[in-house]
């Protein structure tokens, strides 16, 4: 791998002689200027305009135009001997968490190299240092021309210097997103995570790849072949608006859930779904109940629920025990009847008192009737004539 800087990191009293790396590559199909009338191949010339000839790579410096017109020409060695610290030394500032490090600024990756065997320990020292604190360390580096701002992290046991652009130059995002307050509801949040999870369910960044590139090589063989060039069917055309946002959800969802059909739960619910939990969205669509006539038909089975569970409830050897609402809808079916055995009670004692007071007056009559017969008896006893004595013959 070919080195593209050379330097050492300064990491307080401790100095680590490295190389970096370039960490990535661009794949990509060479193209070429070319005439479209006849194939020729177009190129750049290096043109000068004083001498008004070409001139050859090696005699081309760099160049600064004033305002006022004026041209001052830079040689490779003055660009070499700037008066910059961070020419040759990657300095660490500081050790901040990787979440404070806006990934915006992030531009190219290096590997970082040891220089020598002498580095090994230090390196390792640092390495194992940002492991264990799961911080980054911030830098300044000087490479190309051009001082940026770094970071150095770990990637698969090895030291990553990542430049960074200047904070200056990350643009404003200010009037990009909706400025109005839009109220997202609970059930198309629920069902975007439910699609989120179904997607990235078995999800591998390996496998991804550059389906332009590849369309592009078709394209190149089949100019050489001279035969079609392939085309991709016209896929249709995307609304321009939402109109039913729910809608799209459902069946983003269930074009996902095809894919991976093991991310239904075995219940048949949909993936991120509460248990017992319906579609969501599924409530709006349901009418609501019109009216107290709604109200009372709803009510009326529950109180006969309510007594007919009041009335079953009298064995001891239960399943379970009622609930709390149960409980209560039975007490209150409960009390109409209690009401109405009192008041039943309350006119049987009546009635049992009444009788009792009837018999009483009834049996008091009937000794008062007697007594008078009883005295009348001795009366008319009392007043009887004695009879006359009888003549002897």
């Amino acid at each position: 791998m070919q080195t593209t800087w050379k330097g050492t990191i300064s990491f307080g009293l401790v100095s680590i002689p490295v190389h970096l790396y370039s960490a990535t590559k661009e794949h990509d199909v060479p193209l070429h200027q070319v005439h479209a009338k006849d194939g020729g191949r177009v190129r750049m010339k290096r043109y000068c305009e004083e001498e008004e000839k070409e001139v050859p790579y090696a005699e081309i410096a760099k160049g600064y135009e004033s305002p006022d017109g004026r041209t001052v020409t830079l040689t490779d060695e003055d660009l070499a001997d700037l008066p910059l610290p961070s020419k040759k030394i990657i300095d660490v500032l500081a050790f901040v968490d990787e979440g404070e490090i806006d990934p915006l600024m992030f531009s190219k990756a290096y590997y970082v190299g040891v220089a020598d065997k002498a580095a090994s320990k230090p390196y390792a020292l640092l390495r194992d240092a940002l492991v264990e604190s799961g911080q980054i360390a911030v830098t300044k580096i000087a490479l190309r021309s051009r001082e940026s701002p770094a970071v150095l992290r770990v990637h698969d046991g090895t030291l990553v210097l990542q430049t960074c652009i200047w904070p200056d130059e990350v643009r404003p995002a200010a009037g990009i997103a909706p400025e109005e307050d839009i109220t997202v509801r609970p059930q198309e949040l629920r069902m975007a995570r439910s699609l989120m999870e179904t997607l990235s369910e078995d999800f591998d960044l390996e496998q991804l790849h550059d389906d332009y590139q590849q369309a592009l090589q078709q394209v190149i063989e089949a100019r050489l072949q001279g035969v079609e060039i392939p085309h991709e069917e016209e896929a249709g055309e995307a609304p321009d608006n939402v109109i039913d946002l729910m809608e799209a959800l459902r069946s983003s969802l269930r074009r996902a859930k095809d894919a991976h059909p093991d991310r239904t739960g075995a219940d048949g619910t949909e993936a991120g779904a509460e248990p017992g939990e319906a579609e969501a969205g599924s409530v709006e669509e349901r009418p609501p109940p019109r009216g107290r006539a709604a109200a009372k038909s709803t009510a009326a089975p529950r109180a006969k629920t309510a007594k007919t569970a009041t009335r079953t409830t009298a064995p001891k050897a239960t399943a379970s025990k009622p609930s709390a609402a149960t409980s209560r809808k039975s007490t209150t079916a409960k009390q109409p009847a209690t009401a109405q055995k009192a008041a039943t009670d309350k006119k049987s004692t009546a009635r049992s008192t009444a009788t009792k007071k009837s018999t009483t007056a009834t049996s008091t009559t009937a000794r008062s009737t007697t007594a008078k017969s009883t005295t009348a008896k001795k009366s008319t006893t009392t007043t009887r004539k004695p009879a006359a004595p009888r003549r002897a013959s």
